[in-house]
């Protein structure tokens, strides 16, 4: 099992990467997390990757951190979600705001990633319930459904997932709806 590369950054074709390692070139695939953080093209590279064994390919997985990898391991494990669902999924959200969507157990967060459909959403959200989101998930439990409710109501005043999750950072626990949702706006009109 290959789990790190360290080299030199040939080529960056999103999702695709080239790199040098001691004369040996590697292609990872990464998602789009990781994509946006790397160094410019010849400079040094870190990576943790996961190495997919199939029939017809070795494919390489690359992340930036332990987390991304850890959840990608996670997402492959469930039926009917490939690698490249899993890259896609690290691509359209955070790992935090995955976290978010599992303990809030929001499947309209996923189906926004495109090849996320309604059943796989679904899948997804019970496959990974108790498996993702403990960071977070006291402080859900703590909001219970006025949490969803304030999340929900800023997701549909046209903020993204990223904004809204660290507005209810802002949202004391025990906050009620109406004054949990003037709480996160007053603290997205400071950002």
């Amino acid at each position: 099992m290959i789990g790190r590369l360290s080299g030199t950054l040939l080529e960056k074709n999103p999702p695709q990467l080239l790199i040098d390692c001691s004369g040996v070139g590697y292609e990872v695939s990464v998602p789009m997390s990781t994509f946006y953080n790397l160094p410019g093209l010849g400079e040094k590279v870190v990576l943790l990757t996961h190495l997919a064994v199939r029939e017809d390919a070795h494919l390489l997985y690359g992340f930036g951190n332990a987390e991304e990898r850890e959840v990608f391991r996670q997402l492959i494990k469930i039926s009917g979600v490939g690698a490249r669902t899993a890259l896609s999924i690290l691509s359209g959200m955070s790992v935090a705001e995955l976290s978010s969507a599992v303990t809030l157990q929001e499947s309209g967060r996923l189906t926004k990633i495109p090849g996320i459909g309604k059943k796989t959403a679904e899948r997804l959200l019970l496959e990974l319930k108790g498996k993702l989101g403990a960071d977070i998930g006291a402080g859900g439990a703590q909001h219970g459904d006025a949490s969803s409710d304030i999340l929900n109501a800023l997701l549909a005043l046209g903020y993204s997932d990223k904004e809204a999750t660290l507005a209810m950072k802002q949202v004391p626990a025990g906050a009620g709806v109406s004054e949990g949702i003037k709480l996160a706006l007053k603290a997205l009109s400071k950002g």
